[in-house]
């Protein structure tokens, strides 16, 4: 009989991601732009191996920004299905306690990384998104004015809670 581990390992994997939005004072989202891309980002990336979404988010604003922040509440999951050039994957994206402009003053960007950061009006930053990240941020906004977290897939809202 397989050992419970062995079986494990046998089963498929998914690449997992993990976002956070930060809003000012004023009530801006926090975009920025990597500099291997054409598109703006939300802070956050890769999950890696036996770090959880959370962790991850952590790390990576700690990467990104020179921030340690922790994220107050999850907004929304989404899953991504397999396409011909990306394997399947789960997107967490969490909610971020307000920044204020002195720890903004304190915003560090890895220059190989981002070349800049912007705070702007929520429409205005999902603006200069990809289309399957601007979507997934849209449903975010309205989670977090309704005080909901959502399950999505391929974008598209499957349930609330």
């Amino acid at each position: 009989m397989m050992e419970k581990k062995a079986y494990q390992q046998t089963l498929p994997k998914k690449r997992i991601s993990a976002g956070c939005l930060f809003f000012d004072e004023r009530g801006r989202l926090l975009v920025v732009n990597p500099t291997y891309k054409d598109t703006w980002e939300i802070p956050g990336g890769v999950v890696e191996e036996n770090e959880s979404p959370r962790e991850a988010v952590i790390r990576e604003v700690v990467e990104e920004l020179g921030l340690v922040c922790r994220p107050e509440r999850l907004l929304c999951v989404d899953y991504s299905s397999e396409t011909g050039t990306r394997t399947e994957s789960l997107q967490f994206i969490f909610l971020a306690p307000v920044l204020s402009d002195q720890t903004i003053g304190m915003i560090k960007l890895p220059r190989e990384e981002l070349s800049e950061y912007r705070f702007l009006v929520a429409e205005k930053a999902v603006k200069l998104l990809n289309k399957k990240l601007r979507r997934r941020i849209r449903h975010c906004l309205s989670a977090l004015e309704d005080q909901e977290t959502l399950y999505l897939e391929e974008q598209q809202l499957t349930f609330k809670t």
